[in-house]
């Protein structure tokens, strides 16, 4: 019986033009979708514009069944992690199928910040619609009355506030407690009312000076108090474990780490399994604060988080056979990872996630090649036995140049190499080589690697938002795009034989609403 993994190749794609003007492959609206939201922070790439890429999502929003809809904005919020963009699947979602999104609602606005964001969306009209609409209204009226007081009161933020949300949704209170938090948060119930919830008292009578018993909110309610040393070091106590990691500089101005006992507590913070699990903190995020870590912050600390990236990427798959790992390490790698935001763009950048993730497959795949690569092949020798963020800080200080996607494949095929399984992380953008006309120079190098490997697999993960791919969808190809370690379960499931190249929407599909 032939291959079908081979012979499947003489089914045509449709080919495009990618966002640098390089023969691509357009992908099919659920899997386009899919890429997007996964990758997307609705900020301006290296090659696209921001608004333009949110018009985008918003139309294959509406092209696609509205049941993938719902599971993708469920999928990408509780595996993805993602933020604005499952927001944004649910406002459209409101519009086309008011079931469906009743149903996604809870497992997409699980906090506060989701809260604001979705009701943001819908105001600016993006989604088809200016006012809630009833649906939307209710939910978000169900969220505010049964939300525990904790939630409400961490509702940090302005445009809209939580009291602008409390006015448009108009909830209506259980209990008399719950009634005095929406009169306080909309201005309407003096902070001494003693039918407010115990919580908002407490803040409410230590910003007073009444009280000397710090309040357990987030420490941005109280950042323009004259708190003492000791104030900051009950914060830095019972710090949750994200605001620990993004506050460890701030900690170390405070004077927190001059009290051993607690600088060795916030270590073994960073360094747990399972606060890492629950914090659903993407590796680069740790990257990024190990990067930028003050001099003065601890080593213990620093450590913990070489720990805590160990952990993060522990879902990388150990694979049977030969692996190699193509980082892209050219120009348009150098922007940031999440976008270009006037004025607060990720100091960590798409190179940075890119490197990342090869150094995790050779950290757990110590016989796995990398070879990076620009317009050409970037010579440089990682050792396995290196930290995670060693390698990923070698791996981003080389490269910069043009983007040929081929060029890794193109030195396998010149070896005559063989191997199970080829990994690319980059964000797909190749133009240098665009010689064809009907087949881009990747997939021809794949077509030749293959027929000498006939069981080999191809792992394409994009790490910014995309419509095209470099090789055509076929079993034996897997293109899946984000940050999070849903990557490496999809990459883990494809190169066990559990996941077809058609993983991520395949994945999405698995979602029970």
């Amino acid at each position: 019986m032939a291959n079908k993994a081979i012979f499947a190749s003489a089914r045509r794609a449709d080919t495009t033009v990618n966002d640098a003007g390089g023969l691509a492959y357009a992908m099919d609206a659920p899997a386009a979708l899919a890429q997007y939201v996964m990758t997307g922070t609705f900020n301006s790439t290296f090659y696209a514009d921001a608004k333009a890429d949110t018009g985008r999502v918003v139309g294959l929003g509406r092209q696609v069944a509205p049941e993938f809809l719902a599971k993708l904005a469920v999928f990408a919020r509780e595996a993805g992690y993602m933020k604005d963009a499952p927001a944004v699947l649910l406002a459209v979602l409101s519009t086309r199928a008011p079931e469906l999104f009743r149903l996604a609602f809870p497992r997409v606005i699980d906090n506060g910040k989701m809260l604001r964001t979705f009701v943001q969306i819908v105001r600016s009209g993006l989604a088809g619609r200016k006012s809630l609409g009833s649906a939307p209204k209710r939910m978000i009226a169900d969220f505010l009355a049964s939300a525990p007081d904790s939630l409400l009161i961490n509702a940090v933020g302005q445009d809209p506030s939580l009291a602008d949300v409390i006015r448009l949704a108009r909830p209506k209170a259980g209990d008399a407690s719950r009634e005095a938090a929406f009169g306080y948060f909309i201005g309407k119930v003096a902070a001494n009312d003693a039918r407010l919830p115990e919580a908002i008292r407490r803040l409410e009578a230590f910003r007073a000076g009444e009280s000397l018993d710090l309040p357990k909110v987030d420490f941005r309610l109280l950042d323009s108090l004259p708190l003492s040393a000791e104030n900051w070091k009950e914060i830095a106590r019972s710090a949750p474990w994200q605001a620990t990691r993004m506050n460890l500089n701030s900690f170390a101005r405070r004077g927190v780490f001059e009290d051993g006992a607690l600088t060795r507590k916030i270590a073994d913070r960073l360094r747990d399994p399972a606060l890492i699990a629950r914090s659903k903190v993407f590796p680069y995020q740790l990257l990024a604060a190990y990067l930028n870590i003050d001099p003065a912050v601890p080593a213990i600390v620093a450590e913990a988080l070489i720990d805590a990236a160990e952990t993060a990427t522990e879902n990388v798959p150990v694979i049977a056979g030969r692996v190699f790992v193509f980082p892209d390490v050219s120009g348009s790698m150098r922007s940031p990872a999440t976008g270009y935001r006037r004025g607060a763009s990720s100091k960590v950048r798409c190179v940075d996630v890119a490197a990342l993730v090869a150094a995790a497959i050779l950290r757990k795949n110590p016989q796995a090649e990398v070879i990076p690569f620009e317009g050409r092949v970037v010579p440089l020798r990682l050792s396995p036995r290196d930290s995670l963020l060693t390698n990923a800080e070698k791996l981003a200080a080389v490269g910069g140049g043009s983007t040929a996607c081929s060029a890794p494949l193109r030195l396998l095929n010149d070896r005559k190499a063989h191997g199970d399984l080829l990994v690319y992380v980059s964000d797909n953008e190749s133009w240098l080589d665009a010689g064809r006309k009907s087949q881009t120079e990747t997939d021809a190098q794949w077509t030749l690697f293959s027929k000498r490997n006939p069981e080999a697999k191809l792992a394409c993960i994009d790490i910014t938002p995309n419509a095209t791919t470099q090789v055509r969808a076929l079993p034996n190809v897997l293109n899946v795009g984000g940050f999070s370690d849903a990557v490496f379960d999809a990459l883990a499931a494809f190169a066990s034989g559990e996941l077809a190249g058609d993983g991520l929407v395949a994945r999405v599909n698995r979602v029970v609403l």
